[in-house]
């Protein structure tokens, strides 16, 4: 017994196939948005990928845009179907691949909920790559003079200004490496004789910040230098006081900006799963009407309509026995091959 059978005369197939039709292009369009998304989510992505210390993070936003022109292409495709469906005479020429068709939708479908589960599960690995690439991007950040680097000061401290934040986890990342170049550093002064001593690797370390730390907003000038000093600052306590430089790190600051743009993402294209489903079950309905008429050189004529032709459980049991078959031909064959083989 076929899965929800519904009767259909010649209006009903006609208003489905219009309704189908017009779906069609509602999911063309999503591919469209979907394609724009991967699209946007990887530029968003090489503006910092300087910070990123792989590019497997380009997975995903390279997945969203195959998928948004697989997306157009299928759709448009299923779209012309149902538009020539409502002739009878030109829907004939597609009977013979709606099967094949039906079955690449369910397999696109399947890569739709696969792309959304990588979109949400992003987040983990992104996490990992932006934490070592900005402890290596801070590294970089006094090497103006170098090939290759001479860049990543400026684009910490855009990035910085940008998402207000202020080093890798926070503010005092940037006490534990030297930033400031040795070009600029007078090695005949005691100050910076006594920092560089006093360091075990023999690094120019302070508790200082880069301006790009900076909170605008706060009505103190900037204090940028000797932060945990005090003494050096008037009515400053650093224990207390609301410092005035961006207190959150960038590493958490980028993370919340992507997996937000992700979040978002992934529930665009769950949507597009289940527009896809409905269209797809849609699809269904019109090929089985249109094969099961009850005169077929009449279009007026009534038909049938089903889902499945037979219940889940039989419909299941089948596709096990064909693909126990299949196995079965894959093994005979292959014990014919050994056969011929040992005769010669």
């Amino acid at each position: 017994m076929a899965l929800f059978l519904i009767k259909f005369d010649l209006k009903k197939r006609v208003q489905l196939a219009q309704m189908l039709w017009l779906m069609y292009w509602f999911a063309v369009m999503a591919g469209v948005l979907v394609f724009a998304m991967g699209l946007f989510f990887k530029i968003e992505l090489r503006k910092n990928s300087e910070l990123m210390d792989n590019s497997e993070s380009h997975f995903v936003p390279n997945l969203l845009i195959a998928v948004g022109l697989l997306a157009c292409g299928i759709n448009a495709f299923g779209g012309k179907i149902c538009y020539d469906s409502l002739d009878s005479t030109k829907f004939a020429k597609w009977k013979g691949i709606m099967k094949p068709f039906l079955i690449s939708c369910l397999l696109f479908m399947v890569l739709l909920i696969l792309t959304a589960l990588f979109c949400f599960m992003m987040r983990i690995p992104l996490q990992f790559t932006l934490a070592e690439g900005l402890k290596n991007g801070m590294k970089f950040y006094k090497d103006t003079d170098t090939p290759g680097r001479c860049y990543m000061k400026r684009t910490l401290d855009q990035m910085q200004m940008e998402f207000k934040c202020c080093g890798n986890n926070n503010y005092k990342d940037w006490f534990e490496i030297q930033w400031v170049s040795n070009r600029y550093l007078d090695f005949s002064a005691k100050e910076v004789k006594d920092r560089i001593s006093s360091n075990v690797d023999g690094k120019y370390l302070m508790d200082a910040v880069p301006f790009s730390c900076c909170n605008p907003t706060s009505p103190r000038p900037c204090i940028q230098a000797q932060l945990t000093n005090n003494t050096a600052h008037y009515s400053y306590d650093h224990y207390s006081e609301e410092l005035n430089i961006w207190k959150r790190g960038c590493q958490q600051a980028l993370v919340s900006y992507y997996g937000g743009m992700l979040n978002t993402i992934g529930a665009l294209v769950i949507l597009v799963t289940l527009l896809e489903g409905v269209v797809m079950i849609g699809l269904q309905y019109v090929n089985t009407a249109m094969s099961t008429l009850v005169n077929p050189e009449d279009p007026e004529s009534e038909s049938e309509g089903w889902m499945l032709e037979k219940t889940v459980k039989e419909t299941f049991t089948d596709i096990m026995a064909k693909m126990k078959a299949m196995s079965k031909g894959g093994q005979v064959e292959e014990g014919d091959g050994d056969g011929v083989a040992t005769v010669s």
